[in-house]
């Protein structure tokens, strides 16, 4: 259920045109539809918050992914699965045609039509490195599931700077910028830098033994010099993708 689709429900039952039995056997999965004790789906999700329950693909079974998006369209909301491995990508398009795979974010999607367009800007989304575009996809993808215009500007890492400088009319032009880094994360105080824009730093597990696995990434990141640089967790692409939305709508 979407704040539209509840909107329009409502408005049929003032004019008549839905009775209030029917509407309320439409609401009454609200405020989430129990799938036999295997999960509650949170349909009440995009009305309270504004972003809709998504689906982690990680540590779910290819049925239960099924099953749980099945409940989604049926209330007519759109899916977006995230951290799917290559046979589930493969089980979500044979139980969904329609669903669209991001191979490299390691997303799905699932829905009608393209997404309307939510944001008041452009999202950018940079990376330090080629190794660092799968967390930044994951957030790229996110960020147009919820109705964002999103550009990215891939490997532009600080040990050829000028590759970021040459770019500083993108950088200059996006109203939300998420930064992907590994290593030391120092791309972020960077792009901090140069601009007045949020910057939403995620840092990478990408990198040698002592960047620990991201947590070097990580601590450079959370001890930026820049003041508009805030960060999230180690990896985390979805979480970008969603607090950039956010910010866009403001």
């Amino acid at each position: 259920m979407t704040a539209e689709r509840l909107l329009r429900l409502l408005e049929e039952v003032a004019e008549g045109k839905t009775s209030a039995d029917a509407a309320f056997r439409k609401m009454r999965s609200l405020p989430f539809e129990s799938l036999g004790g295997m999960a509650n789906v949170d349909h009440h999700r995009s009305i309270r918050q504004g972003v809709p329950e998504v689906i982690l693909g990680e540590g779910k079974t290819s049925a239960q992914i099924a099953s749980i998006a099945r409940a989604m369209r049926r209330s007519g909301a759109a899916v977006l699965v995230t951290r799917l491995s290559p046979a589930k990508q493969k089980a979500v398009r044979r139980s969904f045609r329609e669903a669209v795979l991001h191979p490299e974010a390691r997303c799905a999607v699932i829905r009608s039509g393209k997404p309307k367009v939510l944001g008041k800007g452009t999202i950018l989304v940079v990376t330090a490195g080629t190794s660092d575009i799968p967390v930044a996809e994951e957030a790229a993808v996110t960020a147009e599931f919820l109705g964002n215009k999103v550009e990215r500007l891939f490997d532009v890492g600080v040990a050829g700077i000028h590759r970021l400088l040459l770019q500083k009319d993108a950088l200059l032009s996006a109203r939300v910028l998420v930064v992907v880094a590994g290593m030391e994360g120092a791309l972020a105080s960077v792009v901090g830098g140069l601009t007045d824009k949020p910057v939403i730093a995620v840092p990478t597990s990408v990198g040698y033994g002592a960047s620990f696995g991201g947590v070097s990434a990580l601590l450079g990141m959370l001890n930026s010099c820049s003041p508009t640089v805030a960060v999230v967790n180690i990896d985390n692409g979805f979480g970008a993708g969603v607090l950039s939305s956010v910010i866009n709508r403001l």
